[in-house]
């Protein structure tokens, strides 16, 4: 990109299935970055879409990782990070979302609310993050308009505004009418409806979305492109511009003319015939251009960034220049780290990505012993790109990995294969927990962490962690203890 046009940068959130990954291409195709959308194929058989490159996400016909893609339509650049669907990686998730000014939330019109949708609002609620929702395939059989709206207001406590309407659904659909255009050419039951739906949810309102307060709803068929169109107008027309985030000591401006930015995401091997390490940068503030020289934080030492790259998925081009809101990627071997800050002067460090405690942990155990040293470099990898996290016992030589669900523990053996050539398999861990320990006192902290050495590991930055049995055990040694600080979170 080379002059500062206006940005949008936005995620896409829903349940598996809902139609995210169809979505996303045709918003693709519709923003002229792809040429012919990719076919979604039948059932059993494996669903291609240009931005699912990994092995597994192939085979499975599933997203496992967040995924960036620029484009320009009409004057503006779209900054499109695509989530996974999955709940099994809703911490990739969270933390892409820290990254984006607004989501798209796609729902069935079969299935309305469903646990992860659910779960993502929520993540969006925390962060006060502006959400169109797109309620697709509305040429299938499906609930009623009124019905889907209702359980969205009811269920997300989120007022809703119908943008476009739904003519006929499923075998009836005939076609979209946009709310406030005349309806004399409409059958009349479909009249009727519109004018219900006109009086009994509220106008929109463009301050009460943006403030996530509101959302605008949008119907339509991803796959068949019904809707596509005004959807992302609606992107480009309301949704906000890059906008202040939450930083030490204080939220930092677009405007502010120094470049700052943080990682939030860190892939390995994107492409394995370099064995690339890509670090996602999201441009917070200033103009950033090739070459120049920013400090991540806990580093001190200012890195020359000459190759910084935008994104189509797999495709890359160099980024001369980018602005807030822009994700740029940048190669590095082990420098840049999710939740650093790179910053001109360093004197800035941005909040909010945190790590989240592991609800199932695993011992690794390796089937060639000769592989340790590629094993700990491959776990080391994982740790730090949000798929696994990774504890090292005090006693003991079997490393437990950490995970929120079970299909991350299928992405690790498949990646550990694919990529790094090491075969290994997973053994139960008599551990159930793990939480990050602190305490204000090192003399207390030392002495919790001598008398329970049996229990103790640490992450892959040196952190204390105990390793417990079950969440009673959690609370049952913290009242033992109280001068320690037992944490299911620790920031990044």
């Amino acid at each position: 990109m080379t002059t500062a046009s206006p940005r949008r940068t936005f995620a896409i959130i829903s349940h598996p299935d809902a139609g995210k990954t169809t979505l996303t291409e045709k918003l693709l195709l519709k923003g002229g970055a792809i040429h012919l959308a990719g076919e979604v194929k039948a059932r059993g058989q494996a669903r291609r879409a240009r931005s699912d490159w990994m092995k597994i996400e192939q085979q499975r016909g599933i997203s496992v990782t967040s995924s960036v893609m620029t484009f320009e339509r009409q004057g503006i650049t779209f900054n499109l990070l695509d989530t996974p669907g999955h709940e099994d990686f809703s911490e990739d998730t969270y933390r892409t979302l820290t990254a984006v000014d607004s989501a798209i939330m796609v729902i069935d019109a079969a299935r309305g609310i469903e646990a992860q949708t659910r779960k993502l609002f929520e993540v969006c609620r925390l962060r006060s993050v502006p959400i169109i929702t797109f309620i697709n395939k509305v040429d299938r059989e499906g609930l009623s308009p009124f019905a889907l709206l209702d359980e969205i207001a009811d269920k997300l406590a989120l007022d809703v505004s119908p943008r476009m309407w739904p003519i006929g659904m499923g075998g009836t659909y005939e076609g979209l009418h946009r709310i406030g255009d005349a309806t004399a050419a409409l059958p009349t039951a479909v009249q009727e409806e519109v004018e219900l739906a006109q009086v009994g949810y509220p106008d929109f309102d463009v301050e009460a979305y943006q403030h996530g307060d509101l959302t605008p709803v949008f119907f339509g068929s991803a796959l068949r492109e019904y809707g596509v169109d005004d959807l992302i107008d609606a992107i480009a027309t309301h949704a906000p511009p890059p906008h202040a985030l939450p930083a030490e000591p204080a939220p930092v401006e677009p405007e502010h003319p120094e470049v700052t930015g943080f990682v939030f995401k860190v892939q390995a091997n994107m492409d394995p015939n370099h064995r690339d390490r890509i670090a996602f940068m999201r441009l917070v503030s200033g103009t950033f251009r090739r070459g120049m020289k920013l400090t991540p934080t806990g580093h001190g030492k200012p890195i020359a960034i000459h190759s910084p790259i935008l994104f189509f998925a797999q495709q890359r081009e160099l980024a001369d220049e980018a602005y807030p809101g822009d994700i740029i990627g940048i190669p590095n071997h082990g420098t840049l780290r999710v939740g650093d800050t790179l910053s001109e002067r360093a004197d800035v460090r941005f909040t909010g990505l945190p790590n989240f405690a592991p609800e199932i942990l695993r011992r690794v155990a390796l089937k060639d012993p000769t592989k340790t040293k590629q094993l700990r470099k491959a776990l080391d990898d994982m740790a730090e790109e949000g798929v696994t996290q990774v504890f090292y016992p005090e006693i003991g030589s079997n490393w437990i990995i950490g995970v929120v669900g079970q299909l991350q523990l299928d992405v690790l053996l498949s990646r550990l294969d694919a990529e790094y050539k090491v075969a290994a398999g997973l053994e139960p861990s008599p551990y159930d927990t793990a939480r990050w320990i602190s305490a204000s006192d090192p003399a207390k902290l030392k002495a919790f962490v001598d008398l329970n050495k049996g229990a103790m590991a640490k992450d892959r930055d040196g952190n204390p962690v105990f390793l417990a049995k079950s969440a009673w055990e959690v609370g049952y040694v913290a009242d033992r203890y109280p001068d320690v600080t037992f944490a299911a979170t620790r920031e990044r």
